[in-house]
């Protein structure tokens, strides 16, 4: 779901930041807010147990509140990259998309959804 996420993200960047010309600071917070909204909607249905520790309303609020600091991490990352080290729009925000899966994830698994077997991820068989 997270990869779907970041093709939604990458995609409404690459059109509006890179070939259109608008402020990638900018772009990067909406593509990011938009992305943050599918991969929640993709997850609760396809990968985490929805309202098992929290309230509809608190899980929404807690996510954006993760996401939060993930567009936060998201900016400074995109910022330095293109800011300060000249780096390709593009190539900047797949370093700053990868980065922020990391914590986006984790976050959600044990502290938004908790890891109390619910998640609906199959275990991995050999």
């Amino acid at each position: 779901m997270g990869g779907i996420a970041a093709v939604v993200d990458i995609s409404i960047f690459t059109i509006f930041a890179k070939l259109l010309g608008y402020n990638y600071i900018f772009i990067g917070a909406v593509s990011f807010t938009v992305a943050t909204f599918v991969n929640y909607l993709l997850s609760i249905r396809f990968v985490f147990e929805s309202c098992i520790r929290y309230s509809k309303r608190s899980e929404v609020v807690l996510v954006y509140v993760v996401s939060a600091v993930g567009l936060l991490m998201n900016l400074v990352v995109l910022y330095l990259c293109i800011g300060i080290f000249h780096v390709e729009k593009i190539v900047s925000k797949v370093i700053a998309t990868g980065i922020v899966f990391f914590w986006n994830y984790f976050v959600r698994k044990y502290y938004v959804f908790g890891d109390n077997g619910a998640n609906r991820l199959p275990p991995y068989s050999q």
